[in-house]
């Protein structure tokens, strides 16, 4: 438990990030408003307070020492938490304001959501998107996230989705390596072939296809496993060997005729894709019109690009 005497500002907090962002006391002091002397004041005694010296000066410039540094980035981190806090409340029955933190996969993103952004950012001018690409899976809550475009299986029955489409997963090798070993005729000829697995999921080892004669899952194995889709496209493109892919990832090879589909007869099970966001958070317009109006325009995207592959879809819980 914090005594009294011990509680520190938040004012001196964001004067002490600015002297840190602005490596000068004097254009802190001018941001804040206040004076350099009053400013080099302030961050002195909260260097008294906490028992520690966290900025050397020089007459030329100011830096952290390594204890200012440490305890910098956990002031900004509270800095932004107090931010966030406030852009929470002030959303409320009002606009969408504020930063909105969203999570996707790597080449889902850089494809079909980064594209929207722009027009949604220019209609919404008091909004800030904070993007970032991942293919690991990302713990909306341990990280902070407001919203996921999640592609794959679902596993958090905790969290609201909201179904944008499907995308049908295709199974493709290079011209050359097929040259080499032959083309698969049915499913269970992949045994034969060096296969390149998504390491994600553990589901990946083993693939499902359907044909006229029902349901079959074959176990697959070879010399490369991935966790990014963009590098078992790569490695397919280089002939290393054969890869289940997702239609959005391999049609501009495809049509090149750098990739060649196989196996089309059997049929890979489709895939949803979801918007998926904490229920505790709905009440908050940032979230809300990015749930809607990137909701609605994925799903015209997603269906109008790949066709019979992928299909709108609607809300329920992850």
């Amino acid at each position: 438990m914090w005594k009294q005497s011990s509680l520190i500002e938040i004012a001196d907090l964001t004067l002490f990030a600015r002297v840190v962002e602005l490596r000068s006391f004097s254009a802190a002091a001018r941001a804040a408003g206040t004076t350099t002397s009053a400013a080099s004041k302030r961050v002195a005694r909260l260097e008294d307070r906490l028992g520690a010296r966290l900025l050397e000066r020089t007459t030329r410039r100011v830096r952290p020492t390594e204890a200012g540094a440490a305890f910098y980035a956990r002031a900004a981190r509270i800095l932004s938490d107090v931010d966030d806090a406030e852009n929470e409340i002030a959303n409320l029955g009002g606009k969408p304001r504020g930063t909105l933190r969203v999570s996707a996969p790597v080449i889902f993103g850089e494809r079909h959501l980064a594209p929207l952004l722009p027009e949604f950012l220019t209609r919404h001018p008091e909004l800030r998107i904070d993007l970032s690409l991942s293919d690991q899976f990302v713990n909306l809550l341990a990280e902070r996230i407001d919203v996921a475009l999640r592609v794959g299986p679902l596993v958090d029955s905790t969290l609201v989705r909201s179904r944008v489409g499907a995308y049908q997963s295709i199974v493709v090798a290079s011209p050359g390596y097929l040259a080499r070993v032959g083309h698969p005729e049915t499913p269970r000829d992949l045994s034969r072939h060096n296969c390149v697995r998504y390491s994600n999921v553990t589901a990946a080892r083993e693939w499902r296809f359907r044909g006229r004669r029902g349901e079959v899952s074959i176990p697959v194995i070879g010399s490369l496993e991935v966790n990014h889709g963009g590098a078992m496209r790569a490695a397919a493109l280089a002939g290393i060997g054969v890869a289940k892919l997702p239609d959005f990832m391999v049609g501009d090879a495809l049509r090149a005729g750098d990739l060649v589909r196989l196996l089309e007869e059997f049929e890979l099970p489709p895939t949803g894709i979801h918007i998926v966001y904490p229920s505790g958070a709905t009440a908050l317009p940032k979230l809300e019109v990015f749930v809607a109006e990137i909701g609605a325009a994925l799903k015209s995207r997603l269906a109008l690009g790949r066709g019979r592959g992928l299909r709108p879809g609607g809300p329920g819980r992850a």
